[in-house]
C-alpha cells in the first residue's frame, strides 16, 4: 500500500505548479491510465499497459503514483523498486511471479536502474504480469545535473527495459521540489539545550547518530520498517559525515522509510543532508542520495505531534 502520507492521496489533492505545465499534464495522463479520463493529451496511453513518470525530486510523482493506484479497482499493489526486488529475493523468482499474477495494477516507486541483474529480473517480471493484464506505473528520479537537461533518465529506463519499452509511455515532469519552498532547502540543525526540551516518552528514539549508524549495519534493510514501528520522534545527537559508502546507502534506506511513516527528526552535529561527501553524491548512487537530501530537509522541519 501507499506510505501513510499518500493514503489519501487523489488527483483532486494534486496541486501542480502553474509554472510548470507538465505537472498538470502528468496529471491528466495518470487520470487518464486509470481510465478515470483526463485531458485527452495523451490518448496513447490508454492504449499501453504501462505509464513512467521521470522528473526530479518533489514534484509529485509519488502522489501521482498513488492516487492512480487508490483509483484502480482489483488487487492491486505499491511498493519501491527495492521492496519488489526484496519480495523476489525472500520468495524466488517463481513464488514472487506467482503472488503477483492477476493482478490488476503495479505501481513501483522509484525505479532504480543501477544494478543491471535488478533491472533484469524486474524487467522479466513486469513482462510476465503485463502479458497478463496487468497494468503498470513507474516512477524514477532524474538528477539536476543529469545529461540532456534532465531527460536523461527516461531514455536510460527505455533502454535498460527495451523488451517492454513498447508498453510504456513515458512522460517527464517538470518543476522544483515542494520540500523546500518553504525552508530554502537547508536541514534544521538543533542545539543540546532544544533536544532536551524536546518530549521523551517510548515512542521517541533518541541515540548518538554513530550508534545508529552501527546498528543499521546488523540488519537487513527488510527489517527497517519494524524498526521504526510506532516511533513518534527520531533524535540523533553528534551527526557526523559518512566515510563509508556501505553505512551511507543504509542510511538512506532508513531514511526513506522515515519519509514513508512521516517521523520527524531533530539532530546536532554536522546538518543531516550534508552527511553525504561530494564525491559520494558524484558517484553512482547520486539519485540515492539526492533524494535522501531532499527528504532529510523536509523531515527536519515536519512538525512534531504530541
Amino acid at each position: 500500500m501507499p506510505p501513510p502520507q499518500f493514503a489519501s492521496a487523489s488527483y483532486e489533492s494534486f496541486q501542480p505548479d502553474p509554472n510548470f505545465p507538465s505537472q498538470i499534464a502528468a496529471r491528466d495522463t495518470a487520470k487518464e491510465f486509470a481510465g478515470g479520463g483526463g485531458g485527452g493529451l495523451f490518448r496513447r496511453s490508454a492504449q499501453r499497459p504501462g505509464l513512467y513518470l521521470d522528473g526530479g525530486f518533489g514534484v509529485g510523482k509519488t502522489h501521482l503514483l498513488a492516487a492512480t493506484w487508490h483509483r484502480a479497482s482489483g488487487r492491486k499493489y505499491f511498493g519501491t523498486f527495492i521492496e519488489y526486488t526484496a519480495l523476489v529475493g525472500a520468495l524466488g523468482y517463481a513464488a514472487a511471479a506467482k503472488a503477483l499474477a492477476g493482478a490488476s495494477f503495479i505501481a513501483i516507486d522509484e525505479f532504480e536502474l543501477d544494478d543491471p541483474g535488478d533491472t533484469m529480473m524486474m524487467t522479466r517480471l513486469l513482462g510476465d504480469l503485463m502479458e497478463k493484464g496487468t497494468k503498470v506505473m513507474a516512477t524514477s528520479n532524474t538528477p539536476p545535473n543529469a545529461l540532456g537537461e534532465g531527460r536523461f533518465a527516461a531514455a536510460d529506463f527505455l533502454r535498460e527495459i527495451h523488451a517492454l519499452s513498447d508498453r510504456f509511455v513515458t512522460l517527464r515532469i517538470d518543476g522544483v521540489d515542494y520540500r523546500h519552498r518553504e525552508n530554502e532547502g537547508r536541514a534544521d540543525v538543533a542545539t543540546e539545550a532544544e533536544i532536551n526540551l524536546l518530549p521523551t516518552t517510548d515512542r521517541v528514539s533518541d541515540d548518538l547518530f554513530s550508534d545508529v549508524v552501527r546498528h543499521l549495519a546488523t540488519l537487513h534493510p527488510s527489517k527497517y520498517v519494524p524498526l521504526i514501528s510506532g516511533v513518534s520522534l527520531v533524535i540523533w545527537r553528534d551527526v557526523i559525515p559518512f566515510t563509508d559508502q556501505n553505512d551511507a546507502l543504509r542510511f538512506v534506506a532508513l531514511v526513506d522509510r522515515l519519509y514513508d511513516s512521516d517521523v520527524p527528526i531533530r539532530a546536532t552535529g554536522v546538518a543531516v543532508d550534508e552527511v553525504f561527501p561530494n564525491e559520494m553524491i558524484s558517484g553512482g548512487f547520486s539519485k540515492k542520495y539526492l533524494r535522501a537530501q531532499s527528504r532529510l530537509v523536509a523531515l527536519t522541519h515536519r512538525q512534531i505531534l504530541a
